[in-house]
């Protein structure tokens, strides 16, 4: 299995710097979180670009943990980092957004937290292409196959890439990754997140548990409540998965 899983890493690899070749840029860039997904990436794009190639740590009113993992994630493979917050910036534009959206009266409480959820991940994806324009690289995502189906990504946010390496990997097959590219144990026995706000898990806000969308995904029987939660993700995020559409004027 290691050896196969080996020759897996090695195709990707050489797909990566494929990539670069065609589209003329020089490296790679991701934006490290702290957890699993982007662990493997970033080893990933090491191997691809060990001197063209970098991960960008985004704390946005992180808690100081996340940043530690980040700084670990990098340190343990070797990649170059930056860290850059963006806490200010995502506070700035939040409020003032509030402070319009209230003075027309249009303003919905209910609508805050993911209001302020999508701008953080929105704010990163700029901010990566900033990074990745400065220095000519292509910008590397961390969605995996789980994540694409059910559409678990931010419109323009982290969906916002140029390369996604690892989106054919059920979760459970980005942990054998892991462990085969040597990511720290503490990565490893994370809890899936986002990031998006204090506390917040993937399989807590999906109410679905990653084990039961890799099953899924490999067509194996699963609980009923769970398929339709993961068919109503897929149906309402198709959109997410396509361009955006456009009229076709026969007038």
């Amino acid at each position: 299995m290691t050896m196969k899983i080996q020759k897996q890493i090695d195709f990707v690899v050489d797909w990566l710097r494929q990539q670069v070749k065609l589209s003329g840029t020089r490296g790679l860039v991701v934006g490290i979180s702290g957890g699993i997904d982007s662990a493997v990436v970033a080893n990933l794009i090491k191997k691809a670009f060990p001197d063209n190639s970098l991960g960008v740590i985004l704390p946005v009113k992180s808690n100081h943990k996340d940043v530690e993992d980040g700084i670990l994630v990098a340190e343990a493979c070797g990649i170059k980092y930056i860290t850059v917050d963006l806490s200010k910036q995502q506070e700035d534009i939040v409020g003032k957004v509030t402070n319009e959206l209230k003075n027309q009266n249009l303003y919905h409480e209910k609508n805050q937290r993911v209001m302020d959820a999508n701008l953080r991940a929105r704010l990163r994806m700029s901010t990566l292409y900033s990074t990745a324009n400065n220095l000519n690289y292509l910008v590397v995502g961390t969605d995996n196959a789980a994540e694409l189906h059910t559409g678990y990504f931010t419109k323009y946010g982290d969906g916002g890439v140029d390369l996604l390496p690892i989106a054919n990997l059920k979760k459970y097959e980005v942990y054998e990754w892991a462990k085969v590219l040597g990511v720290p144990q503490r990565i490893v026995d994370r809890p899936p997140t986002a990031g998006l706000w204090e506390g917040q898990t993937d399989e807590v806000e999906m109410g679905v548990t990653y084990k039961s969308i890799d099953a899924y995904l490999e067509g194996k029987p699963i609980d009923q409540k769970d398929k339709e939660i993961i068919d109503r993700f897929h149906k309402s995020s198709q959109h997410k998965r396509e361009l955006p559409p456009i009229p076709q004027i026969n007038i």
